[in-house]
C-alpha cells in the first residue's frame, strides 16, 4: 500500500480502550446520510458525543486530513480500527475527516466525561449515595482488598499502587515486561482463596515478548507476593500462544471458583477466524488451571490430540468480566460483542460458545460477520445487549449492606456510563435495571469487605463506592 502514515500516527478513529467494542446497529451504507449523522452512527460510541475519548496526538496538529483519511478508508488492523473502504466514498471520507479533525476540543487534556451524580439515588430496591475514594488514575483496571483493608489498584497504563489510609502508594516496583498501548496493559487481580495463609496474589497482563525482533505479545498470568513496595516470588503460570502485534482483545478476568480451580477469558486478539474455533492456539477461549499453573486432569481437551491444555470452553469473542455465583458456584462470563450481541453466559466445560460462525452482532462497518444467530452444537447466550453496552467487569452481591440486591449481578457499562444490576433465577436473566447512569465509564465493579460497591471509572480516572441509604 503506498503513502503509508509514519509508524507513530494511530487512527483518528481507534481509541485505546474498550470502548470500539459498543456502537448502535448500523445501515449498511452510509449513503446519503449528513456527516454529523455519520459522525454519531459509527464513530461517537468509540469517540464521545462530543468527542471526549480522544488522547491527544500528533495528528491533531499537523496540516490537512491525508492522516485521518487514509485511517477511515484502509482501518489499522493492529489496533482494532476497522475499514470503512467499502461503507463511505473517498468524498464522504473527506468531510469526515475535515469533521472530525475541526471539532477536536483545543485542550483535549481537559475534557471531562458524565459529571458523577450528586445527592441521593433512588433505585428499584436501595436508595444510594456515591461517594469519591480514589482519584487522579489513569484507567484503573484490577481492583483487590488486601486483608489488612488496603486496596490493590492496577492500572492498565503498567503501574500497580496500594491505597492505604487515603493516600495512593508510588508504583510498586517488580511486574514483568509488559505491552501497554491500546487495550493493552496491567489488567486484573485476584487474591490466593487461601492468602491469609500463603499470600499469593494473581495478575493478569499484556505479556511483552522480550525475545522477538518485533513488538508482540499475549495474555499472560502470573502470581507474586508483595514486600513493601516491592513484588517478590514472581512465577508465570500462563503465557498465551502465539503472540500478535494486535493490541486488542487481551481479555482476561482472574475468578478463583469455589473448588480453587482459577478461570480467565483470553480475546481472540481480532483475529476470530484464525483462532477462536480451533484449540491448537489459546485466543477465543476460557481457560482453567490450578492454583499453581497446573493444568486439571479434568480439563475437557487433555485428551484431544494438539489441543491447548488449559482450555475450558472455545467459541469466545473477548471476555471481560468473570465472576463466580456466591451461592450455586456456577462461572459466568461478559463479552463483548461487535456491533450489538454482546453477552451474558453461563461457561461449562467443552461448550463452543460459536463465536465468529454465531452472533447476534454486526462487524463495524456494517458487514455481517456471523453466518447464523444459533446454530446446532453451540451454545446460546444467556442474556444479550443489542445495541451494545460494551460490559466490563462484573460481580455477585455479597454482604449485608445492600441485601435487596442479593446474588444479584453487576455489570459495568463502558458505552453507556452506568452499572447494570441483573437478576439471575436459575440460569435465566428475569430482570434488569440501570444504576448510577451517567457516572462515567465503567470499568470494573467489586464488593469490597465492607459490602460497598466498588466501581472503578476510565474517565476520569477514579474509584467511587455505593453507599446505601436507609
Amino acid at each position: 500500500m503506498k503513502n503509508n502514515p509514519k509508524p507513530f500516527i494511530i487512527s483518528v478513529l481507534c481509541i485505546v480502550s474498550f470502548a470500539f467494542e459498543a456502537c448502535n446497529n448500523i445501515p449498511k451504507s452510509a449513503q446519503g446520510k449528513d456527516v454529523a449523522s455519520q459522525y454519531r452512527t459509527y464513530c461517537a460510541g468509540c469517540h464521545g458525543e462530543n468527542m471526549d475519548r480522544f488522547t491527544h496526538k500528533q495528528w491533531m496538529d499537523q496540516p490537512g486530513t491525508a492522516i485521518i483519511e487514509h485511517s477511515i478508508k484502509y482501518g489499522i488492523e493492529s489496533s482494532g480500527m476497522p475499514v470503512f473502504e467499502k461503507t463511505f466514498n473517498d468524498k464522504e471520507i473527506k468531510l469526515l475527516a475535515v469533521y472530525v479533525k475541526n471539532r477536536i476540543p483545543e485542550d483535549i487534556s481537559k475534557l471531562k466525561p458524565a459529571v458523577t451524580p450528586k445527592g441521593v439515588i433512588n433505585s428499584e430496591e436501595h436508595s444510594f449515595v456515591i461517594d469519591t475514594v480514589v482519584t487522579g488514575l489513569d484507567v484503573p483496571w484490577g481492583l483487590e482488598f488486601l486483608p489488612n483493608g488496603d486496596l490493590l489498584i492496577s492500572e492498565r497504563t503498567g503501574t500497580l499502587h496500594t491505597f492505604s489510609n487515603g493516600k495512593l502508594s508510588t508504583p510498586i516496583q517488580g511486574l514483568p515486561p509488559i505491552m501497554t498501548g491500546g487495550q493493552g496493559g496491567l489488567m486484573d487481580l485476584a487474591l490466593h482463596p487461601k492468602y491469609d495463609q500463603n499470600e499469593w496474589i494473581y495478575i493478569s497482563y499484556s505479556a511483552l515478548d522480550t525475545e522477538s525482533d518485533t513488538r508482540i505479545g499475549s495474555t499472560g498470568v502470573m502470581r507474586t507476593k508483595l514486600e513493601g513496595n516491592k513484588l517478590v516470588n514472581q512465577e508465570i503460570l500462563f503465557i498465551g500462544t502465539p503472540a500478535t502485534n494486535r493490541s486488542h482483545h487481551w481479555g482476561c478476568k482472574l475468578a478463583f471458583d469455589k473448588k480453587g480451580y482459577l478461570f480467565f477469558g483470553v480475546g481472540e486478539r481480532g483475529q476470530h477466524f484464525e483462532f477462536a474455533q480451533s484449540l491448537d492456539n489459546t485466543n477465543g477461549k476460557i481457560h482453567r488451571i490450578h492454583d499453581d499453573g497446573k493444568i486439571p486432569t479434568d480439563n475437557p481437551f487433555v485428551n484431544t490430540p494438539g489441543a491447548i491444555k488449559s482450555i475450558y470452553c472455545y467459541g469466545i469473542r473477548n471476555p471481560q468480566g468473570t465472576a463466580v455465583h456466591p451461592v450455586t458456584g456456577d462461572v459466568w462470563e461478559t463479552e463483548h460483542g461487535p456491533m450489538g450481541g454482546d453477552e451474558i453466559n453461563l461457561i461449562e466445560p467443552g461448550k463452543n460458545y460459536g463465536w465468529p460462525i454465531i452472533s447476534y452482532g454486526i462487524d463495524y462497518n456494517g458487514k455481517p460477520i456471523a453466518e447464523d444467530t444459533v446454530r446446532d452444537g453451540m451454545q446460546q447466550p444467556v442474556y444479550q445487549w443489542t445495541p451494545s453496552i460494551a460490559p466490563s467487569g462484573m460481580t455477585f452481591v455479597t454482604g449485608d449492606r445492600f441485601k435487596k440486591w442479593e446474588n444479584n449481578m453487576l455489570v459495568g457499562s463502558l458505552k453507556f456510563d452506568y452499572v447494570e444490576r441483573v437478576v439471575i433465577e436459575g440460569h435465566k436473566v428475569v430482570h434488569t435495571e440501570k444504576l448510577a447512569e451517567g457516572i462515567g465509564r465503567v470499568r470494573n465493579v467489586v464488593i469490597g469487605p465492607d459490602g460497598l460497591v466498588y466501581i472503578g471509572l476510565e474517565e476520569p480516572g477514579m474509584i467511587v463506592r455505593l453507599v446505601p441509604v436507609e
